[in-house]
Protein backbone atom coordinates (compact mmCIF):
# COMPACT_ATOMS: atom_id res chain seq x y z
CA UNK A 1 0.00 0.00 0.00
CA UNK A 2 1.21 3.54 -0.91
CA UNK A 3 1.35 6.37 1.52
CA UNK A 4 1.66 10.18 1.56
CA UNK A 5 0.52 11.88 -1.71
CA UNK A 6 1.09 8.48 -3.59
CA UNK A 7 -1.70 6.64 -5.80
CA UNK A 8 -4.15 3.59 -5.65
CA UNK A 9 -3.86 3.15 -8.95
CA UNK A 10 -6.33 -0.07 -10.01
CA UNK A 11 -8.53 -2.28 -8.30
CA UNK A 12 -5.55 -4.49 -7.72
CA UNK A 13 -4.30 -1.65 -5.34
CA UNK A 14 -6.76 -1.07 -2.57
CA UNK A 15 -6.49 -3.08 1.09
CA UNK A 16 -7.70 -6.85 0.96
CA UNK A 17 -9.29 -6.38 -2.31
CA UNK A 18 -7.32 -7.84 -5.20
CA UNK A 19 -8.09 -11.28 -4.71
CA UNK A 20 -10.55 -12.75 -7.19
CA UNK A 21 -12.88 -15.34 -6.80
CA UNK A 22 -11.28 -18.71 -7.24
CA UNK A 23 -7.87 -17.49 -7.58
CA UNK A 24 -5.23 -17.40 -4.89
CA UNK A 25 -2.33 -14.32 -5.15
CA UNK A 26 0.53 -14.85 -3.27
CA UNK A 27 1.54 -12.34 -0.58
CA UNK A 28 4.97 -11.08 -1.57
CA UNK A 29 3.48 -10.65 -5.67
CA UNK A 30 0.25 -8.90 -4.56
CA UNK A 31 3.23 -6.46 -2.36
CA UNK A 32 4.89 -5.73 -5.05
CA UNK A 33 2.04 -5.40 -7.71
CA UNK A 34 0.93 -2.52 -5.28
CA UNK A 35 4.37 -1.13 -4.63
CA UNK A 36 5.43 -0.66 -8.42
CA UNK A 37 1.15 0.74 -8.79
CA UNK A 38 2.37 3.55 -6.80
CA UNK A 39 5.61 4.20 -8.25
CA UNK A 40 3.95 4.31 -11.80
CA UNK A 41 1.37 6.58 -10.99
CA UNK A 42 3.51 8.97 -8.51
CA UNK A 43 6.12 9.31 -11.38
CA UNK A 44 2.54 10.35 -13.69
CA UNK A 45 1.65 13.13 -11.37
CA UNK A 46 2.26 16.47 -12.53
CA UNK A 47 4.63 18.68 -11.01
CA UNK A 48 2.21 21.35 -8.82
CA UNK A 49 3.29 24.14 -10.74
CA UNK A 50 0.16 26.46 -12.16
CA UNK A 51 0.72 26.16 -15.68
CA UNK A 52 -0.59 29.17 -18.32
CA UNK A 53 -3.49 29.29 -19.03
CA UNK A 54 -4.76 29.95 -22.48
CA UNK A 55 -7.58 31.78 -23.45
CA UNK A 56 -10.69 29.69 -24.23
CA UNK A 57 -11.83 30.84 -27.20
CA UNK A 58 -12.29 27.35 -29.30
CA UNK A 59 -15.32 26.83 -30.87
CA UNK A 60 -15.64 22.99 -30.46
CA UNK A 61 -18.20 20.89 -32.31
CA UNK A 62 -20.76 19.37 -30.28
CA UNK A 63 -20.35 21.73 -27.33
CA UNK A 64 -21.57 25.24 -26.36
CA UNK A 65 -19.08 28.52 -26.14
CA UNK A 66 -22.20 30.27 -24.30
CA UNK A 67 -22.37 27.86 -21.64
CA UNK A 68 -19.48 27.29 -20.51
CA UNK A 69 -18.52 24.44 -23.25
CA UNK A 70 -20.92 22.18 -22.56
CA UNK A 71 -22.63 19.76 -24.89
CA UNK A 72 -24.98 21.10 -27.03
CA UNK A 73 -27.91 19.43 -26.57
CA UNK A 74 -31.66 19.50 -24.31
CA UNK A 75 -29.94 19.43 -21.30
CA UNK A 76 -26.41 20.57 -21.55
CA UNK A 77 -25.19 16.83 -21.46
CA UNK A 78 -27.05 15.45 -18.63
CA UNK A 79 -28.79 12.54 -18.72
CA UNK A 80 -31.78 11.46 -16.34
CA UNK A 81 -31.11 8.86 -14.47
CA UNK A 82 -34.55 7.04 -13.57
CA UNK A 83 -35.04 6.57 -9.33
CA UNK A 84 -35.43 2.64 -8.63
CA UNK A 85 -33.23 0.10 -7.33
CA UNK A 86 -30.89 -1.85 -9.50
CA UNK A 87 -28.20 -4.99 -8.87
CA UNK A 88 -24.82 -3.29 -7.54
CA UNK A 89 -21.37 -5.41 -6.98
CA UNK A 90 -20.53 -8.75 -8.89
CA UNK A 91 -21.30 -12.30 -9.17
CA UNK A 92 -18.02 -14.42 -10.53
CA UNK A 93 -21.05 -17.20 -11.41
CA UNK A 94 -21.25 -14.99 -14.38
CA UNK A 95 -18.50 -12.51 -14.05
CA UNK A 96 -14.99 -14.56 -14.35
CA UNK A 97 -13.38 -11.67 -14.03
CA UNK A 98 -14.62 -9.89 -10.76
CA UNK A 99 -12.59 -9.19 -7.88
CA UNK A 100 -13.20 -9.92 -3.78
CA UNK A 101 -13.83 -6.16 -3.35
CA UNK A 102 -17.03 -6.23 -5.35
CA UNK A 103 -18.44 -8.99 -3.54
CA UNK A 104 -21.40 -7.41 -1.31
CA UNK A 105 -20.95 -9.81 2.11
CA UNK A 106 -19.99 -13.12 3.24
CA UNK A 107 -23.35 -14.02 2.97
CA UNK A 108 -23.99 -12.77 -1.03
CA UNK A 109 -22.38 -11.75 -3.92
CA UNK A 110 -24.57 -8.94 -4.75
CA UNK A 111 -27.07 -6.52 -3.74
CA UNK A 112 -29.79 -4.22 -4.47
CA UNK A 113 -29.53 -0.05 -3.72
CA UNK A 114 -32.40 2.71 -4.11
CA UNK A 115 -31.65 5.89 -6.07
CA UNK A 116 -33.48 8.55 -6.35
CA UNK A 117 -33.76 10.31 -9.60
CA UNK A 118 -30.40 11.79 -10.35
CA UNK A 119 -28.76 13.05 -13.89
CA UNK A 120 -25.45 12.26 -15.07
CA UNK A 121 -22.97 14.04 -17.81
CA UNK A 122 -22.75 12.25 -20.83
CA UNK A 123 -19.69 12.78 -21.17
CA UNK A 124 -16.33 12.93 -19.05
CA UNK A 125 -15.62 16.72 -17.77
CA UNK A 126 -13.24 18.33 -20.89
CA UNK A 127 -10.57 20.25 -20.76
CA UNK A 128 -12.23 23.05 -22.12
CA UNK A 129 -14.89 23.08 -19.62
CA UNK A 130 -12.02 22.99 -16.88
CA UNK A 131 -10.51 26.05 -18.89
CA UNK A 132 -13.36 27.95 -18.42
CA UNK A 133 -12.94 27.36 -14.74
CA UNK A 134 -9.23 27.94 -14.42
CA UNK A 135 -9.57 31.67 -15.78
CA UNK A 136 -12.11 32.42 -13.08
CA UNK A 137 -10.82 30.32 -10.15
CA UNK A 138 -7.18 31.08 -9.38
CA UNK A 139 -5.52 29.25 -6.91
CA UNK A 140 -7.94 26.51 -7.44
CA UNK A 141 -6.50 25.38 -10.41
CA UNK A 142 -2.62 25.28 -9.45
CA UNK A 143 -0.90 22.34 -11.31
CA UNK A 144 -3.77 21.45 -13.51
CA UNK A 145 -2.73 21.07 -17.15
CA UNK A 146 -4.99 23.32 -19.23
CA UNK A 147 -3.38 23.16 -22.32
CA UNK A 148 -4.56 20.48 -25.20
CA UNK A 149 -7.71 19.82 -27.28
CA UNK A 150 -10.47 21.25 -25.95
CA UNK A 151 -12.35 18.18 -26.26
CA UNK A 152 -10.19 15.72 -24.34
CA UNK A 153 -10.78 14.54 -21.25
CA UNK A 154 -9.44 16.66 -18.15
CA UNK A 155 -7.42 15.13 -16.05
CA UNK A 156 -3.92 16.74 -13.82
CA UNK A 157 -6.95 17.33 -11.51
CA UNK A 158 -7.21 16.61 -7.77
CA UNK A 159 -10.40 15.34 -6.18
CA UNK A 160 -10.52 18.45 -3.87
CA UNK A 161 -10.74 20.56 -7.65
CA UNK A 162 -13.06 18.13 -9.03
CA UNK A 163 -15.46 19.24 -6.36
CA UNK A 164 -14.60 23.07 -6.40
CA UNK A 165 -15.03 22.77 -10.19
CA UNK A 166 -18.59 20.98 -9.41
CA UNK A 167 -19.45 23.62 -6.62
CA UNK A 168 -17.99 26.82 -9.48
CA UNK A 169 -20.75 24.92 -12.72
CA UNK A 170 -23.24 24.82 -10.15
CA UNK A 171 -22.91 28.30 -9.51
CA UNK A 172 -23.09 29.52 -13.21
CA UNK A 173 -26.15 26.61 -13.70
CA UNK A 174 -28.50 28.10 -10.99
CA UNK A 175 -27.50 31.71 -11.72
CA UNK A 176 -27.96 31.67 -15.84
CA UNK A 177 -30.84 31.83 -18.58
CA UNK A 178 -28.91 29.15 -20.75
CA UNK A 179 -30.14 26.61 -17.83
CA UNK A 180 -32.63 24.28 -18.97
CA UNK A 181 -36.10 24.21 -16.87
CA UNK A 182 -35.24 20.47 -15.64
CA UNK A 183 -31.72 21.40 -14.35
CA UNK A 184 -32.75 24.43 -12.87
CA UNK A 185 -35.59 23.06 -10.86
CA UNK A 186 -33.83 20.18 -9.59
CA UNK A 187 -31.08 22.54 -8.32
CA UNK A 188 -34.27 24.89 -6.98
CA UNK A 189 -34.99 22.02 -5.03
CA UNK A 190 -31.99 20.82 -2.74
CA UNK A 191 -29.95 19.67 -5.67
CA UNK A 192 -26.33 20.13 -6.55
CA UNK A 193 -23.58 19.09 -8.81
CA UNK A 194 -21.17 17.01 -7.63
CA UNK A 195 -18.94 13.84 -8.40
CA UNK A 196 -21.67 10.67 -8.31
CA UNK A 197 -21.30 8.17 -5.83
CA UNK A 198 -19.94 4.61 -6.49
CA UNK A 199 -23.56 3.53 -6.39
CA UNK A 200 -24.95 6.78 -8.70
CA UNK A 201 -21.84 5.97 -11.09
CA UNK A 202 -22.18 2.12 -11.45
CA UNK A 203 -26.15 2.59 -11.90
CA UNK A 204 -25.59 4.69 -14.63
CA UNK A 205 -22.89 2.63 -16.34
CA UNK A 206 -24.73 -0.63 -16.16
CA UNK A 207 -28.08 0.52 -16.47
CA UNK A 208 -30.88 -1.98 -14.45
CA UNK A 209 -30.17 -5.31 -15.91
CA UNK A 210 -27.33 -6.46 -14.44
CA UNK A 211 -24.25 -6.00 -16.97
CA UNK A 212 -21.25 -6.61 -16.90
CA UNK A 213 -19.98 -3.73 -19.10
CA UNK A 214 -21.99 -0.64 -20.58
CA UNK A 215 -22.40 -2.46 -23.53
CA UNK A 216 -23.46 -6.07 -22.64
CA UNK A 217 -21.76 -9.45 -21.01
CA UNK A 218 -18.37 -9.62 -22.92
CA UNK A 219 -15.39 -7.33 -23.53
CA UNK A 220 -15.46 -5.08 -27.24
CA UNK A 221 -12.73 -2.84 -27.99
CA UNK A 222 -15.34 -1.23 -30.66
CA UNK A 223 -17.18 0.08 -28.01
CA UNK A 224 -14.45 2.03 -25.68
CA UNK A 225 -11.17 2.85 -25.30
CA UNK A 226 -8.75 0.30 -23.35
CA UNK A 227 -6.06 -1.84 -23.57
CA UNK A 228 -3.96 1.23 -25.62
CA UNK A 229 -1.40 3.66 -25.41
CA UNK A 230 -3.43 7.24 -25.37
CA UNK A 231 -6.65 8.77 -24.12
CA UNK A 232 -9.16 9.87 -27.00
CA UNK A 233 -11.23 12.90 -27.43
CA UNK A 234 -14.50 11.98 -25.52
CA UNK A 235 -17.52 10.48 -27.28
CA UNK A 236 -14.77 9.22 -29.73
CA UNK A 237 -16.52 5.37 -29.43
CA UNK A 238 -20.09 4.94 -30.62
CA UNK A 239 -22.15 2.45 -28.44
CA UNK A 240 -25.47 2.76 -29.37
CA UNK A 241 -25.59 -0.57 -26.69
CA UNK A 242 -24.42 1.41 -23.79
CA UNK A 243 -26.66 2.11 -21.27
CA UNK A 244 -28.37 5.10 -20.89
CA UNK A 245 -26.47 6.60 -24.00
CA UNK A 246 -23.70 7.34 -21.77
CA UNK A 247 -19.63 7.38 -23.19
CA UNK A 248 -16.73 6.37 -22.16
CA UNK A 249 -18.13 4.60 -19.15
CA UNK A 250 -15.00 2.00 -19.92
CA UNK A 251 -11.68 2.85 -20.39
CA UNK A 252 -10.48 6.64 -21.66
CA UNK A 253 -9.83 7.79 -18.03
CA UNK A 254 -10.31 6.37 -14.71
CA UNK A 255 -13.25 8.69 -13.23
CA UNK A 256 -13.19 9.83 -9.62
CA UNK A 257 -16.36 9.99 -7.29
CA UNK A 258 -17.39 11.04 -3.66
CA UNK A 259 -17.43 7.74 -2.37
CA UNK A 260 -14.77 6.75 0.26
CA UNK A 261 -13.25 3.29 -0.03
CA UNK A 262 -14.86 1.18 1.89
CA UNK A 263 -16.32 -2.49 2.15
CA UNK A 264 -19.72 -3.17 0.79
CA UNK A 265 -22.20 -3.31 1.69
CA UNK A 266 -22.62 0.11 0.23
CA UNK A 267 -24.63 2.86 2.24
CA UNK A 268 -24.90 6.28 1.72
CA UNK A 269 -23.98 7.30 4.77
CA UNK A 270 -20.64 6.21 4.63
CA UNK A 271 -20.26 9.24 2.14
CA UNK A 272 -20.75 11.36 4.58
CA UNK A 273 -18.83 9.43 7.30
CA UNK A 274 -15.61 7.70 5.98
CA UNK A 275 -14.44 5.34 8.51
CA UNK A 276 -11.04 6.88 8.05
CA UNK A 277 -9.38 10.46 8.74
CA UNK A 278 -7.82 10.06 5.81
CA UNK A 279 -10.02 7.76 3.15
CA UNK A 280 -8.99 6.82 -0.87
CA UNK A 281 -11.82 7.56 -2.79
CA UNK A 282 -13.35 5.14 -5.04
CA UNK A 283 -12.64 5.66 -8.69
CA UNK A 284 -14.93 3.73 -11.72
CA UNK A 285 -14.50 2.75 -14.77
CA UNK A 286 -10.72 2.40 -15.89
CA UNK A 287 -8.13 4.11 -18.23
CA UNK A 288 -7.50 3.64 -21.87
CA UNK A 289 -4.02 1.97 -20.44
CA UNK A 290 -6.30 -0.86 -18.42
CA UNK A 291 -7.18 -4.31 -19.71
CA UNK A 292 -11.09 -5.24 -20.42
CA UNK A 293 -10.93 -6.78 -16.27
CA UNK A 294 -10.39 -3.18 -15.44
CA UNK A 295 -12.93 -1.27 -17.35
CA UNK A 296 -15.85 -3.33 -15.87
CA UNK A 297 -18.47 -1.39 -14.49
CA UNK A 298 -18.66 -2.85 -11.12
CA UNK A 299 -14.66 -2.26 -11.09
CA UNK A 300 -13.50 -0.33 -8.17
CA UNK A 301 -10.28 1.16 -7.87
CA UNK A 302 -8.77 3.97 -5.41
CA UNK A 303 -7.08 7.22 -5.21
CA UNK A 304 -5.75 9.32 -2.79
CA UNK A 305 -7.35 12.94 -2.71
CA UNK A 306 -3.82 14.87 -3.91
CA UNK A 307 -2.99 12.82 -7.19
CA UNK A 308 -3.25 13.97 -9.99
CA UNK A 309 -2.08 12.33 -13.37
CA UNK A 310 -3.27 11.74 -16.89
CA UNK A 311 -5.06 8.28 -16.38
CA UNK A 312 -7.82 9.80 -14.02
CA UNK A 313 -10.58 12.12 -14.73
CA UNK A 314 -13.78 12.64 -13.76
CA UNK A 315 -17.95 13.15 -14.66
CA UNK A 316 -20.79 15.12 -12.90
CA UNK A 317 -24.09 14.30 -11.63
CA UNK A 318 -26.83 16.30 -10.16
CA UNK A 319 -28.20 14.80 -7.06
CA UNK A 320 -30.15 15.27 -4.20
CA UNK A 321 -27.96 12.82 -2.41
Amino acid sequence: MSSGNNTVGNTNSAPDINKAPGRTIGMTVMIAMILFTAYWMSQRQSDSVETGIASNTEELSGFRSDAWQLPDDELLGFVKISAGAFTMGSNPAADRMAYENERWSNLQRQGSVELPDYYIGRYEVTVAQIREWAEESGNQTRGIVVSGEGSFPATQVTWPQALAYARWLERQLKDSSNTPPEILQMLNNGGSVTLPSEAEWEKAARGIDGRIFPWGSSPRQDRANYSESKVLAVGSFGCPECANGLSDMAGNVWELTRSPMQEYPYSSADDFEPASANPLWVMRGGSFSDAANNVRAAVRGAVDSSVRNDTIGFRLVITTL
